[in-house]
């Protein structure tokens, strides 16, 4: 299995090229195609990009395998602070006799990304499983993508039916906003995201999105998600930043705005039901 001439002839980020060579290692023939999608090819990484890679099998594979491909992955994927480590990888694998035809919700066989670090961290790998939020997955790679290894992905996904997509951000909406304290900036783009992507179709970037947003965002949130967009792109802790008004500061910045950033998820929630 080696890396596709179209692939090879391009600057790859290097958590990329780790992880494909885990995935040719551990899975071998079964492996039907390998892409890189998102940040990357999308606008560029930013400083708390993740790597996005998919890869597709013919079958799924062995438990020891799952296991064997998520303890390699988390010695090159990094953590997801700007600390000067490797980038943090998120690597979805899918089987293709789930994908063809087509049907909603998909099924992943395993997901990596450095979330569910301190479960792999304790031996526990989540089993393969449905999971709404593929829909924007695919939806975003096939957008968008570079085959590492294997035929383009159009030849292996077939478009994503528009209902499936809407029904996936709203079935995806609660497990996100659960997750909001300690992940404020990633929720509140990924909320602005869904939202465009309801209104406009489009899958952004999350500062594009953000930015999206911002134009139609009433006056009293507009300071809250144009913080959480400049500390994305900046990666310099930019949520350090005050909101106009506000008095510096000791402590968590997020943790002081809690009321502006529930008051925006509570309005961005509203307007993507």
């Amino acid at each position: 299995m080696k890396l596709s001439s179209q692939a090879a002839g391009q600057s790859l980020p290097q958590e990329a090229m780790d992880a494909f060579d885990i995935v040719a290692r551990e899975l071998g023939e079964s492996v039907v195609g390998v892409y890189l999608f998102g940040s990357a090819l999308a606008g560029g990484l930013r400083p708390h990009s993740d790597v996005d890679v998919l890869v597709i099998v013919g079958q799924p594979p062995e438990e020891a395998i799952r296991r064997r491909l998520v303890e390699a992955l988390m010695r090159v994927s990094g953590s997801p602070v700007n600390d000067g480590s490797p980038r943090p990888l998120e690597v979805t694998l899918l089987c293709r006799q789930g994908l063809m035809p087509w049907h909603y919700p998909p099924r992943s066989e395993l997901v990596y990304g450095e979330w569910l670090r301190d479960e792999f961290e304790q031996g526990r790998i989540p089993p393969a499983a449905v999971d709404p939020d593929l829909a924007v997955v695919l939806t975003t790679a096939r957008q968008c993508s570079l085959a590492l290894y294997g035929p383009e992905l159009a030849e292996l996904v077939a478009p994503i039916p528009e209902a499936d997509l809407r029904r996936a951000i709203l079935d995806s909406l609660p497990g996100l906003v659960a997750g909001l304290q300690g992940d404020e900036r990633n929720v509140l783009l990924t909320l602005a995201r869904m939202w465009m992507t309801l209104e406009t179709g489009e899958i952004a970037p999350k500062d594009v999105a953000a930015a999206w947003a911002l134009e139609r965002l009433p006056p009293e949130h507009r300071a809250t998600m144009s913080v959480a967009r400049r500390s994305y792109l900046q990666g310099d802790g930019s949520e350090g930043e005050r909101l106009e008004g506000e008095r510096p500061e000791g402590g968590d910045e997020w943790a002081r705005r809690k009321r502006q950033v529930e008051a925006l998820a509570a309005y961005l929630q509203r307007a993507i039901a």
